[in-house]
């Protein structure tokens, strides 16, 4: 017989082992910001800032003493972690990089091709030039190479040729990023950026593909093999099938039905010990999150265990836009309650709508934890000022 998780506990694990349980308590720098980062695996780097970059606000969700400035030592002094891509740029415990050799492998040999198809000219005539230009006279931006190269005035496929090349080179391993200047790369050679004793670790495939397994599962609680295999986005679906076959003909791992939001069941693997597992108790904060938070990212395990569906209404004509443009999840303990419309504007901060999801009643005290809540993130992005406006609180979602 399969034993169930019932849906309570699920979130319950699931936020535990994302640090969003405990209060946000810790100095939210140096080691104690490592760990967070380490315990989480990676922390994915964006560039959108309404209300504070991505990776700030992801870190922040669990330190409240974080600040934007807390981050780039580990990168750029410390070397503690390392930035690389997972399903985005990321960083990323330098524990981890001798098993990141694999997936620059791969991309290396998949982005040749790739990118050739989807980026004007031709940019392998110009990976050797650069990888020189780099070698001989140390770390650039995108802007120190490519000279008289037409500048593109799009996105990432209207690179100039050069630029492509960087990033190639940063993908498949042969340049690392030694840190950012606003938040433009700057890349140098990976032997002049990564500590010897990660740069010369080295593992086989098969150890990378069983550290990676193991180290998702540890992290997701309970997940099938396909969201194994998603969560570095290291090793194959197939990969991730076969050390699920092998690990449970071993009895590493077990089958349990989980409970979604909606009753329903889904079969996943998990630790043989799952079902005595004890997390912590709950805090009840209402925390503001990143849209690109490690518990939200895959946003259709998010639909299932919270009954949450989001996506960042990017491309949606205003008229038919149902929230603002770019909204944040909010939480309060393991549910979450509703989406904010807020940005920083100068020396405010300002709030132009809350929408509770459906079911959820915002009484005086989950009102008063927003608001709070509202407050914190005003001090932490440096506003002095809230301005909320008229009928910010809908009455539903």
């Amino acid at each position: 017989m399969i034993a169930t998780l019932p849906n309570a506990t699920a979130r319950h694990l699931f936020l535990h082992n994302h640090g969003l349980i405990a209060p946000a308590s810790g100095t939210g720098k140096g080691g104690d910001l490592h760990g967070v980062i380490a315990d989480l695996g990676f922390v994915q780097l964006d560039s959108v800032n309404t209300l504070a970059r991505a990776h700030d606000l992801i870190l922040w969700s669990r330190r409240q003493q974080y600040r934007a400035a807390h981050l780039p030592p580990l990168l750029h002094r410390d070397r503690a972690v390392f930035e690389h891509w997972t399903h985005d740029a990321s960083a990323i415990d330098m524990a981890h990089f001798p098993h990141w050799r694999l997936k620059m492998a791969r991309d290396g040999a998949r982005l040749a091709g790739h990118w050739q198809g989807i980026r004007r000219d031709d940019f392998t005539q110009k990976v050797d030039a650069v990888l020189r230009r780099v070698a001989d006279h140390g770390d650039c931006t995108s802007s120190d190479v490519g000279e008289g190269e037409e500048r593109g005035k799009g996105g990432w496929w209207d690179w100039h040729p050069s630029k492509t090349a960087l990033e190639y080179l940063w993908r498949s391993g042969q340049l690392s990023v030694t840190r950012r200047d606003g938040f433009r790369k700057v890349y140098d050679l990976t032997e002049r950026v990564i500590p010897p004793e990660f740069l010369n670790a080295r593992f086989t495939e098969a150890e990378t593909i069983d550290w990676a397994c193991n180290a998702a599962l540890d992290r997701l609680g309970f997940a099938t093999s396909g969201e194994i295999a998603a969560f570095w986005d290291v090793v194959t679906v197939t990969e991730a099938r076969d050390w699920c076959a092998t690990a449970l003909a071993r009895g590493d791992i077990m089958h349990i039905n989980v409970q979604g939001a909606d009753g329903a069941l889904r079969k996943c693997f998990a630790s043989p010990d799952i079902m005595d597992a004890a997390p912590p108790a709950t805090s009840q904060r209402v925390r503001i999150l990143s849209p690109f938070d490690p518990a939200l990212r895959d946003r259709k395990r998010a639909e299932r265990l919270f009954g949450f569906h989001y996506r960042i209404e990017i491309f949606v004509p205003a008229p038919k836009r149902r929230y603002g443009y770019y909204v944040f999840p909010v939480m309060e303990g393991t549910q979450l309650i509703g989406r904010i419309d807020t940005k920083r504007d100068g020396n405010t901060l300002q709030v132009t709508a809350f929408w509770p999801e459906d079911g959820v009643a915002m009484g005086a005290g989950r009102t008063a934890r927003l608001v709070a809540e509202i407050e914190r993130a005003a001090r932490f992005v440096g506003s002095s000022q809230i301005d909320y406006a008229q009928g910010w609180m809908k009455e539903k979602s």
